[in-house]
């Protein structure tokens, strides 16, 4: 890594504890009550106190938001592989799948748990909006091949699986991985509403239910706890995508190779 990258990787974990700092110096300063705004040493002192509670629900939100996003990565390159092959499939089913994006997730969530048990609901949910992203970037890639090539296939008489896996894949492959880093966040932010409407209800075990939990209790240290590790999961899910990414495109695409210079 350069010097300048390590600059630059080092500049926002500098921006971070200065935050922090002023957050703690302000908050004894100014003597705010734990129950309005607690300092980051409790926040950290609760995470070590309750971690048994925050880790373990950390661990269920986690596995249903990769659950969720393994099954959106399935669902939506075998759709998008289809809908590559027909207009006709693709005009029947991308209106479905815009109504299902743009409504919102929290207003799902309750229906979907007067259904199914807490569990699968929540798994539903973040599955639902996951999927749509990867769809439509997995779609768009694999329309995007160069036509050039495309009759350069054809003239060479190569077969459909052929053209699949020698041309159109790796065109489509940095768009699906876009799609796959906006919907490795949303699988976590799905994961999260449900589990809010959840907590909502009286039920889950994620740590959305926590959350909500603690605020019931005025467990004020709790909720910024268990949001601490709601940020922090949705940070490794970004950068294991990220990397991915660039592991996969560094030595071929533009996109990735000027990262590295």
């Amino acid at each position: 890594m350069s010097k300048v990258s390590f600059r630059d990787a080092l500049l926002p974990l500098a921006v971070l504890a200065g935050a922090l700092a002023a957050w703690e110096a302000g908050v004894r300063g100014f003597a705010i009550p734990t129950y309005v705004l607690p300092a980051p040493s409790l926040i950290a002192e609760t995470l070590v106190k309750d971690r048994e509670i925050l880790f373990s629900a950390l661990l269920v939100t986690l596995a249903t938001a990769l659950e969720a996003l393994a099954l959106a990565t399935l669902g939506g390159v075998a759709l998008a592989l289809l809908i590559s092959r027909s207009r006709a499939l693709e005009r029947a089913i991308m209106p479905f799948a815009i109504v299902l994006q743009v409504t919102p997730i929290i207003a799902i969530a309750p229906l979907l748990l007067v259904y199914l048990e807490p569990a699968r609901a929540v798994l539903v949910c973040a599955f639902l909006v996951a999927f749509f992203p990867i769809l439509a970037n997995a779609s768009l890639g694999l329309a995007s091949v160069d036509r050039a090539l495309v009759e350069l296939f054809d003239l060479y008489r190569a077969s459909p699986w052929r053209k699949l896996i020698l041309l159109r894949a790796p065109a489509a492959l940095p768009q699906f991985l876009t799609g796959l880093r906006i919907g490795g966040g949303l699988s976590l932010i799905g994961a999260i509403a449900a589990e809010l409407a959840a907590g909502a209800a009286g039920q889950g075990a994620g740590l959305a239910f926590r959350i909500s939990e603690a605020g019931y209790r005025l467990d004020i240290p709790r909720m910024f706890a268990a949001l601490a590790l709601v940020s922090a999961a949705g940070v490794t899910i970004y950068g294991a995508l990220t990397l991915l990414t660039h592991l996969c495109l560094r030595r071929w695409h533009e996109s990735a190779r000027g990262k590295g210079e």
